[in-house]
């Protein structure tokens, strides 16, 4: 991010200074000055827009991290872990079905599902550990380890509910719009990660070592038989309400989407009062998170907004799009989304800050607003979760795991713009 963060700010005092010259040759020294000291607005103006804009999101982050502790105190991690358990046992033949790092994984990816990305972490270093201790070769990634990566790196979240927040903070006439885009999109894109992860896994120079090689094919054949067709059918009823979500969505419109929100928060504090919670009391203590989540996020917004502002004014923005603009729109991505598709497989805070920036300057209902909400939504940051789990338990040669990843995030674009065209009608 280092590299990004001064790359950013580097093109923008150099277009500046382009800008700059070309008007001085022509005599102007009035529209010549007018670059940089509009570059160096723009740093001060992003600057002011971050805190504003971390400050307006306090409330809603409150409101979403109570509801999520209410569900987590109601045992929504337990209900979801069971749900995915018979899958992640077929994801994951080359683990043993009663080994702790099924466990592990089964609460990380719940957690992950339902946006308790705090919870999520630390039950995710653990998988890792637990896959490490199955390792023949220290320091090498087994195809266990790249595909659980893979699954992390796909974002997959049922509930995305930060944009959410940040679309409504941006008073967008339907903040909810973007919840059938993104399901859509990240399912998209973690069956690609998985496809991608097992593909690679088989070719030669991604090949793991013999002897980890024989552990798995031994692991697979007793965890033959282990889940039943029957084990399946309450993810499958599952799976099919969230398609019918998604078709009622599509076929309703707002008339359908405007219900979300209301009947989200109805839902998820009902599961906490049947199941015995307190549920103000534990709300409250979510909505504390809420407000620290919206403080520490701070200095990210303003580093990014500082620097993505400057290269807008500079005219870095305006060239980007006159020359690669026609080729991206025509598959659907505007030149203008095209630095968050770059940045978020390096940086959450990064993409985050621009998908706010692209919201602020054309609008949350625009196919701009919608586009970048659903990609922020549906992938997750690449290489930082890369570096934090890898580097968790020392595995330097990770084979296969950057291509999985990236197949990713890219299926996680593609998908967003097929989801926002099929679905909004963008």
């Amino acid at each position: 991010m280092n590299v990004v963060f001064f790359g950013i700010v580097l093109l923008a005092v150099l277009f500046a200074l382009w800008n700059f010259a070309w008007a001085a040759m022509t005599g102007d020294m009035v529209a010549a000055t007018a670059f940089p000291a509009a570059v160096g607005q723009a740093a001060l103006d992003g600057s002011k827009t971050a805190v504003t804009l971390a400050i307006g999101l306090v409330g809603y982050m409150a409101l979403f991290l109570g509801l999520m502790k209410v569900v987590e105190e109601a045992g929504g991690l337990k209900w979801m872990a069971g749900l995915i358990r018979p899958v992640l046992v077929r994801l994951f033949p080359d683990v043993p079905h009663d080994h702790p790092a099924m466990g592990a994984m089964v609460m990380n990816i719940s957690a992950n599902a339902l946006g308790l990305g705090n919870a999520a972490t630390p039950f995710g270093l653990k998988a890792m550990k637990e896959l490490d201790a199955l390792n023949k070769e220290t320091g090498t990634a087994t195809n266990a380890m790249v595909r659980f990566l893979a699954i992390n790196t796909s974002g997959l979240a049922l509930l995305p509910t930060g944009i959410i927040g940040l679309r409504a903070l941006k008073e967008s006439t339907d903040p909810a719009a973007i919840f059938p885009t993104t399901l859509f999109a990240t399912g998209i894109s973690t069956l690609i990660g998985i496809f991608a992860a097992n593909s690679l896994a088989r070719m030669r120079w991604f090949q793991p070592p013999e002897a980890q090689r024989e552990a798995d094919a031994a692991t697979a054949e007793g965890n033959a038989g282990v889940v039943t067709a029957r084990e399946m059918v309450p993810l499958l009823l599952f799976l099919a309400a969230l398609v019918s979500l998604v078709v009622g969505v599509y076929l309703a419109g707002e008339a359908a989407s405007a219900w979300i929100i209301p009947g989200l928060i109805l839902g998820m504090l009902t599961v906490g009062m049947v199941c015995g919670v307190k549920i103000y009391e534990v709300f409250i203590q979510g909505a504390k998170e809420g407000f620290s989540l919206a403080v520490t996020i701070i200095p990210y917004l303003v580093a990014i907004l500082a620097a993505v502002g400057m290269f807008r004014k500079s005219g870095g923005m305006d060239a980007l799009v006159g020359t690669i603009g026609p080729a991206t729109t025509a598959v659907g991505l505007p030149a203008e989304v095209l630095p968050l598709a770059l940045l978020r497989p390096l940086s959450g805070s990064g993409a985050y800050g621009i998908t706010a920036e692209l919201i602020d300057t054309h609008g949350p209902d625009t196919y701009i607003g919608e586009l970048a909400s659903t990609m922020n939504g549906s992938t997750e940051t690449t290489f930082y979760v890369l570096a934090v789990y890898f580097g968790s338990v020392g595995v330097s040669r990770i084979r296969h795991a950057v291509p999985a990843g990236l197949a990713a995030d890219f299926a996680g674009v593609v998908a967003s713009v097929i989801a926002v065209k099929l679905l909004l009608g963008g």
